[in-house]
């Protein structure tokens, strides 16, 4: 997520410059004091908080168990976590829970907070806890192996949930309580698996702070509970009484909102970025290059189930065909940094092995990628200047991105260039988002690329989106290349099972990981992507930078960085008026 719509800088300054003059000859019919037109009814401008970037279009549903395709803020606004994460400081915030401890080698109580209650006015409590992470028994649950390791999960008392395991992760441990939802049992347990897993649950019922206002096929409005527990037990009130969800329009419509003021965080990439920020036209983290800070990393992922890219050596010679300082130059303008070959983001880079890297890593080589792809055995049989299968069956591979995230279209095209320089057929496609979500977790693809593991307190999630096994028929959330590697995978479970203040023991272990990353290429880095955050100060001010005396939480309301700061960003905003 986070990227998107690609439009020359040119026309967006020119566009944002338009709208501009619009809004000072007297405003448009989009209703410049109101925010961007929709239905909903009208809210006071003062109160509300205009946002996009986060959705592709209408949204799917409102299950907080879905965490790759619910309305944004389904998690973090309105299903809420045991606790968050402070990238800034390390370390996990109490949130639902007061406190948390390993009591045993094998046992963690979590203490909840007493007085916190659902929007339905029930008491949140202990069983609640329990019955949410038992939901990850379900087989084709998100989370279902977690259960691999944990063994219990109990209600001690009514604020007491004991968690017992076969075998204590304390790093997979630690970025599950704060990215795993809690759910009222009373609620949810009387509904079917299927409902439970893939419902739309259209009447949200958290203990979050806001709550479903209404929706449409453009948008979703969330609406601050004035009740919510946080505001006296954290001391934190989010600011906008509404937070309005809009599905992305074009790049030309979301700049033309900014500079009319009726968006206020657009969380979506906007080439000329930079111009806008230096023209202080809109603001964001940094004031100069990168401008954003570092969110993830974009691979490109091949189905490893499929010829011939089940085959490793074929997969580095594709890795050599890439020129991502083409697309780091010439489709985003250096608002992006080419990856490293392990890809892991420049937070967690003291976790590369830098000897291993120099022996095993890629760049962009031309020659290499062909060398590699003759040592296998990969020829060109019909002389059209590409290779063949090693059985002599036609080579054609269609790489996928979504349609409208123009970015990664103009990236996709770069990148199949590249491959056929190296002899390699590989057309582009872009299909509906929803349509490719569906074809890459059914394992119905060739190519794509993805994005989908964030920043997170431990780089065993990045390797956890890679190498995670059993492959399951419908691949939601990780390991969408399908590939299969039992002792990459043990491994990585290790990795999972060192205390997170052993460095030194995250480093060894990482390093037997990157081994096998760097000589199978499972998938191949490509650059990273910003936490993409222009604001506007019209309506509300304060937005996080890294400027003195001001926030230094996340800019972002993407799925998942609501704990990871996103949502603080709310508590500190300040009406600008």
């Amino acid at each position: 997520m986070g990227t998107r719509t690609r439009v020359r800088i040119t026309v967006a300054l020119a566009v944002f410059g338009l709208a501009a003059t619009a809004c000072t000859g007297g405003g448009s019919s989009s209703g410049g004091s109101t925010g961007p037109a929709g239905k909903g009814g009208a809210l006071p401008r003062n109160e509300t908080l205009y946002t996009t970037g986060t959705q592709w279009g209408p949204p799917a549903n409102y299950n907080p168990l879905r965490n790759w395709d619910h309305a944004t803020g389904t998690k973090g606004l309105v299903y809420e976590t045991l606790f968050h994460f402070d990238p800034n400081e390390g370390k996990l915030t109490p949130w639902l829970a007061e406190s948390g401890s390993w009591t045993g080698d094998k046992t963690y109580d979590v203490k909840l907070r007493q007085g916190i209650t659902w929007a339905d006015g029930k008491p949140l409590t202990a069983k609640d806890v329990a019955y949410s992470y038992g939901l990850g028994k379900i087989e084709a649950s998100a989370f279902h192996s977690l259960w691999s390791w944990l063994s219990d999960a109990k209600a001690v008392d009514a604020t007491t949930v004991r968690f017992t395991f076969k075998e204590a992760r304390y790093q997979e441990w630690d970025f599950t309580l704060y990215g795993q939802p809690i759910v009222p049992e009373h609620v949810w347990s009387s509904r079917t698996d299927e409902d439970i897993l893939n419902g739309v649950n259209d009447k949200p019922v958290g203990t979050g702070a806001y709550k479903l206002k209404s929706k449409s096929q453009d948008r979703v409005v969330w609406e601050r509970r004035e009740d919510w527990w946080g505001t006296k037990a954290l001391s934190m009130t989010p600011a906008p009484r509404y937070i309005v969800d809009v599905s992305n329009p074009s790049n030309e419509v979301v700049i033309g909102q900014l500079g009319q003021g009726q968006l206020d965080l657009s969380n979506n990439f906007l080439p000329g970025a930079s111009s806008l920020i230096k023209s202080k036209k809109v603001v964001s983290y940094y004031d100069k290059a990168p401008y954003m800070l570092s969110a993830n990393t974009a691979w490109l992922v091949p189905n490893t189930t499929k010829k011939p890219m089940n085959d490793a050596a074929f997969r580095r010679a594709l890795a050599a065909s890439v020129d991502t300082g083409k697309i780091v130059k010439g489709v985003y303008g250096d608002l992006v940094k080419p990856a490293s070959p392990t890809g892991l983001l420049p937070q967690w880079e003291q976790f590369e092995d830098k000897a291993l890297i120099a022996e095993k890593g890629f760049t962009h080589d031309v020659a290499a990628a062909k060398k590699e792809l003759a040592d296998a055995g990969y020829k060109d049989k019909n002389g059209d200047g590409l290779v063949e299968n090693k059985d002599g069956s036609a080579l054609s591979l269609k790489l996928a991105v979504p349609s409208g995230w123009t970015d990664w279209m103009e990236a996709a095209k770069v990148i199949a260039a590249g491959a056929k320089e190296a002899g390699i057929k590989v057309s582009t496609e872009f299909p509906d988002q929803n349509a490719l979500n569906e074809q890459r977790g059914n394992g119905d693809f060739d190519l794509v690329i993805n994005n989908e593991r964030q920043l997170s307190s431990t780089p065993w999630t990045y390797y956890d989106y890679i190498f995670q096994m059993p492959v399951q028929k419908q691949q939601n959330t990780v390991n969408f290349g399908r590939y299969e590697n039992p002792k990459a995978w043990e491994l990585v479970q290790e990795l999972g099972g060192v205390r997170t203040d052993d460095v030194a023991g995250m480093k060894t272990a990482i390093s037997k990981i990157q081994d096998i990353q760097l000589t199978e290429m499972p998938i191949i880095p490509l650059w990273y992507n910003g936490l993409w955050s222009q604001s506007t100060s019209g309506t509300w001010k304060n937005w996080p930078s890294d400027a003195a005396g001001a926030p230094k939480t996340a800019p972002a309301l993407w799925r998942n960085w609501l704990e990871l700061g996103g949502f603080e960003t709310l508590t500190q905003l300040k009406p600008a008026k």
